[in-house]
């Protein structure tokens, strides 16, 4: 199999191509391993990569491939966020004070993804703690763009959509507390859905902001995240705040006679911002082809984006500080000097591990919370929290689905994030009214701006991800920018 012959493949194809016997399995990730080899190193999407592991799996799944009728993504090379906890496999979070962390324990999401038949080929890098938009604040270093690595490939799953759209992988996974799959997928031209909060479990997901946080598939098409998003969505014992509701077969519900009878929302307020030309006009074209297809497009109102910015730095920032404070009192398998007592060896890790963004974090977080000061911050910012979440339930009173570009503009160039403490919540800002209601996004390629992707971004109420999945499939039947890969680039 050659490297070219990786361009574009999506699951479905992989699987037609495993199960007719045209490759291998072994084929396969061997190849993904070459093309990862050659072009990794130009943009270091992955902080782990599992050789050895990854063809003994496909070895396995060659001698018996029959499997693939009850395990959907068996032989596939999937790629993982680091944030997951991966048992026996380094996890990082891309922080060096988890750099030798070899867990002892699955999170759910992997075990779903194992249980599928998923070959994990990697771990991809991340911002530190998942504390940014951009992979700068990577203990590790940034993820460049695939389409111009002079510019940034978003975060904080940054690595798993660079690694999708450069076909170093068939699909990955990763998180979103903001905007943390959609942004990157709109800036790496690939597809991202962040679910309903509580649909995926979090279990085994190393924490941001407990209260946000939410495991997703990055993948080059809508039927593949459906795909993934079906295996990894459902009621998890190990995490109390997943959901019960019954999973869909979101794939298998696909329906794109619906998006004829759908009521599509636009708000003015996104268009009200200072949006670069490229993108606003690529999103006024997206739009223009929902309306062909039969939806009907209703200019709505919503509350001044700016709020979910404030709110949203109050509440994640709060739940940053607790999080982090358990890196207190564990050690996670790091050295303590023989010269170092236990509390000098703590004081040091947290000084010289944890990055600056992380430390920012903390401190603002625990201000936020502390006595005399929750009331005036913390308290309020989860008032306004809820106004956001009942202005867009009324708002979905008149409309079935928000659309509107996924972010202000295209990718920013390398090190736009220094000096900048609120780059990802400006990255994140037409996100963030979404991801504070709890509610399902997905953001697809729409087209390009000087050679960039952009991203269009479709929301809809808690627990109407089918919602999504239909209208933003039908887009992608009738456009081809899902069908670009950044590949070509590099070999």
């Amino acid at each position: 199999m050659k490297i070219t012959e990786l361009k574009n493949l999506t699951i479905t194809k992989a699987r037609k191509l495993l199960d007719e016997k045209q490759i291998t399995s072994k084929e396969l990730i061997e190849t993904t391993l070459d093309a990862i080899n050659i072009v990794d190193p130009q943009l270091n999407c992955y902080l782990t990569v599992n050789n050895e592991l990854a063809i003994k799996q496909a070895c396995e799944f060659d001698k018996n491939p029959d499997i693939a009728k009850e395990k959907p993504l068996a032989g596939l090379p999937i790629a993982v966020k680091d944030v997951f906890v991966t048992k026996d496999i380094r996890t990082t979070c891309g922080s060096k004070i988890l750099d030798k962390f070899i867990p002892p324990y699955e999170s759910t999401v992997t075990k779903r993804l194992k249980n599928a038949g998923a070959i994990f080929i990697g771990k991809t890098n991340l911002d530190e703690f998942c504390h940014g938009s951009s992979t700068e604040t990577s203990a590790y270093g940034p993820t460049k763009n695939p389409w111009d690595t002079g510019r940034l490939a978003g975060g904080s799953s940054g690595g798993s959509a660079a690694a999708t759209a450069t076909d170093l992988c068939v699909a990955s996974v990763g998180t979103e507390t903001a905007g943390s799959i959609r942004q990157p997928a709109a800036w790496c031209g690939v597809t991202g859905i962040g679910p309903t909060y509580g649909r995926v479990p979090r279990f085994g997901v190393i924490a941001m902001g407990s209260s946000l946080d939410r495991p997703g598939p990055i993948t080059k098409t809508v039927e593949d995240s459906a795909l993934i998003l079906s295996i990894i969505a459902g009621k998890d014992e190990n995490d109390a705040t997943s959901s019960s509701k019954k999973v869909e077969d979101f794939l298998g519900n696909i329906d794109i006679e619906k998006v004829k009878k759908m009521r599509v929302g636009v708000p003015k307020e996104f268009f009200e911002l200072d949006l670069e030309k490229g993108v606003r006009d690529r999103i006024t074209e997206a739009i223009d082809v929902l309306k062909n297809l039969g939806a009907k497009i209703i200019e709505v109102n919503i509350l001044d984006p700016k709020y979910a910015i404030a709110v949203y730095t109050i509440v994640c920032r709060s739940e940053v500080s607790s999080n982090l404070s358990r890196y207190q009192g564990t050690r996670f398998s790091s050295t303590v000097d023989a010269q170092d007592n236990i509390s000098q060896y703590f004081a040091k890790v947290r000084g010289t591990h944890f990055g600056p963004e992380a430390k920012r974090r903390v401190m603002t977080g625990t201000f936020a919370l502390s006595s005399g000061y929750y009331d005036e911050y913390y308290k309020k910012a989860a008032l306004v929290r809820r106004l956001i979440e009942d202005n867009l339930n009324n708002v979905f009173k008149d409309v079935d689905i928000i659309v509107g570009p996924t972010t202000p503009s295209v990718a920013a160039k390398l090190g736009s994030t220094h000096g900048n403490p609120l780059f990802g919540e400006l990255a994140d800002v037409l996100i963030e009214s979404c991801t504070m209601s709890l509610m399902p996004g997905i953001s697809v390629p729409c087209g390009f701006s000087d050679g960039l992707p952009v991203g269009f971004q479709m929301f809809a109420p808690q627990f109407e991800e089918q919602k999504i999945i239909d209208l933003a499939n039908s887009y992608q039947q009738e456009t081809d920018w899902h069908t670009k890969s950044a590949l070509e680039t590099f070999i």
